[in-house]
């Protein structure tokens, strides 16, 4: 399978996420608000609520803002938010996949149509890009939690298929209906995780130039942005010495 990001932790580092705190809070807050209101408010009774909430909590989240957002599921204005998946591509054919929750389909699909067009892309239609990716859950934790061939041994007795480590971490992976068993094991053996979620895994990267860097990530910002977008998955990888230069 394909190699973690190192990207994504650049990104990390640079302190990306700490600059889209609010919207971040947003988008999980909704999250969790459609979470409670297709299933029970329960956590301990719903897969999904129960990773919408540890996600908040990853990001140091009020518990008062994850216990309003839980409250607004079973009152009357809670919203009806659809579920919907783009797909498309960004200069140089590199994949992207946008997941979006939102109460006006129309305005979203304009919006991230339009996000591709201005960064040189296209947005092209369910499926064409999907079957670069694999759908599968995601369980991460920190380096010291331990060496990579100790969580490799808790991860395989937890179930999961495959483990990634590097200086910056461990990523666990397991098939999408496992996650939650998975998750709970890994906790027994190694602690609370930073995160569980599902994910597009992508099957391969690609490694991008500057300029081809500078394009791609405006694309992103922009769908990032979005209060509907809530999830942006690609396949390309910057090198270390690319994103020294981007700003």
């Amino acid at each position: 399978m394909a190699g973690h990001s190192k990207w994504a932790n650049i990104q990390h580092r640079k302190g990306k996420q700490d600059k889209l705190r609010s919207k971040m809070f947003s988008k999980l807050a909704k999250e969790i608000t459609v979470a409670a209101k297709m299933g029970l408010p329960d956590p301990d009774m719903n897969p999904r609520l129960r990773l919408a909430i540890k996600a908040a909590k990853a990001v140091s989240m009020p518990k008062d803002v994850i216990d309003r957002a839980i409250k607004k599921s079973q009152m009357g204005d809670a919203g009806d938010y659809t579920e919907i998946r783009y797909e498309g591509y960004g200069v140089n054919g590199i994949a992207i996949i946008v997941e979006a929750l939102t109460d006006n389909l129309n305005r979203t699909a304009s919006n991230v149509r339009s996000y591709f067009t201005k960064s040189g892309g296209n947005l092209g239609t369910t499926g064409s890009v999907a079957h670069s990716f694999d759908r599968v859950g995601e369980i991460s934790y920190p380096a010291a939690v331990g060496s990579a061939d100790d969580v490799m041994m808790a991860a395989l007795e937890a179930g999961a298929d495959d483990v990634e480590s590097d200086e910056d971490g461990h990523w666990i992976y397991c098939q999408v209906e496992a996650l939650s068993e998975v998750s709970d094991a890994l906790e027994k053996a190694l602690g609370e995780s930073t995160e569980s979620k599902l994910i597009w895994k992508p099957q391969s990267r690609t490694e991008v130039d500057l300029e081809t860097a500078q394009k791609l990530m405006r694309l992103i910002d922009l769908l990032e942005e979005d209060d509907d977008v809530q999830t942006v998955t690609h396949n390309f990888d910057v090198p270390e010495e690319v994103a020294a230069q981007l700003e």
